[in-house]
């Protein structure tokens, strides 16, 4: 990787260690290592007992997790929504505390060979895992407009949305769309007015991002599968990026903490029957400081909840189907 990428700045972490209110000999999840900035704080807090399990789908992260020597640490490669099937390989049952960033890192942006990003040109891939799935030039390349407009459209809240993608069914008429550079071109001449400081392409490439990485998903599949496995008295925190994949987390802990009874039912609040997670503080916005320290912290979002000891069915959390979250 070039020596000239910045070098990848976790969020919150003061405020996500405080969050997970750590035991010294508990086990803990860190769900997206990145480059490591939550693991090794809860390393520093963690006692001689304490085990951290790491998961990425980056190569590069995983590369990356080769520089913590500690014997309470490991790593897999693997996606977030393999969480369960992580934890068994490592023989952990219950954990006490996961943490998870979501979202793009910043090795991840700032590396033109990545494709994330259109502020240097480099191949069209955006893949947080080059060695699966397709790329973004991949896909675009055979989907259909309609298919391309809604994808802009709903992953990328975009109102020129029918306009960027009859755009894109043009210009590959006339050739391959293969680079970033190429694409936020196509955009910025189909996309004629933009809020200002925001480059005409931002909600193009996030959308693209999104569906190749497949994250929304990835996000609605992980999430019941980490309360599973929380131990009573643990905690889930996520810190989001973007308002889809917070609603997503927002509307998960709601349904999680709260009983599944008909509203009208005869019961004083003694009676309700316990949840199985406890909203533990309300969400939670980095501060002014680290803002202007990195502003990749600006629009990150911290929700926390804690495991009760009542009983929980992943496939049906209070039956709450994933779709329910999501819409």
């Amino acid at each position: 990787m070039s020596a000239t990428l910045r070098a990848h700045r976790a969020v919150l972490v003061a405020e996500a260690i405080e969050a997970l209110a750590l035991r010294a000999d508990g086990v803990y999840v860190d769900g997206t290592f990145g480059r490591g900035g939550h693991s090794r704080a809860i390393l520093e807090r963690l006692g001689p007992g304490g085990r951290l399990i790491a998961i990425d789908r980056d190569p590069e992260a995983i590369a990356a997790a080769a520089s913590i020597r500690d014997q309470r640490f490991s790593i897999v490669h693997a996606r977030i929504s393999e969480l369960s099937a992580v934890l068994e390989r490592c023989g952990v049952n219950k954990t006490n505390g996961t943490l998870f960033d979501l979202g793009v890192s910043s090795p991840q942006l700032d590396d033109p060979a990545r494709g994330f990003s259109f502020r240097a040109d480099g191949p069209l891939d955006m893949r947080m895992d080059p060695t699966q799935g397709v790329s973004a030039a991949e896909w675009l390349a055979t989907a259909a407009e309609p298919d391309i407009r809604e994808a802009i459209g709903g992953y990328g809240e975009e109102r020129f949305a029918k306009q960027i993608a009859k755009a894109i069914v043009t210009a590959r008429g006339r050739e391959p769309i293969r680079r970033t550079k190429q694409l936020a071109e196509i955009v910025a001449a189909a996309v004629r007015t933009r809020e200002a400081g925001q480059d005409p392409a931002t909600r193009t490439f996030q959308a693209l991002r999104i569906l190749v990485n497949l994250e929304l998903e990835e996000v609605s599949l992980m999430l019941p599968q980490a309360l599973e496995r929380l131990a009573a008295g643990g905690r889930l925190v996520v810190i989001s990026f973007h308002s889809l994949e917070d609603r997503i987390v927002k509307r998960f802990f709601a349904a999680a903490s709260k009983p599944d009874l008909p509203r009208d039912l005869p019961l004083r609040a003694s009676e309700l029957p316990p949840s199985p997670l406890r909203l533990v503080v309300r969400a939670q916005r980095a501060s002014d400081a680290e803002t202007a320290a990195n502003p990749r912290a600006r629009s990150a979002i911290l929700r926390v909840a804690e495991r009760t000891a009542a009983l929980f069915d992943r496939n049906t959390c209070n039956r709450i189907e994933p779709d329910a979250w999501r819409s």
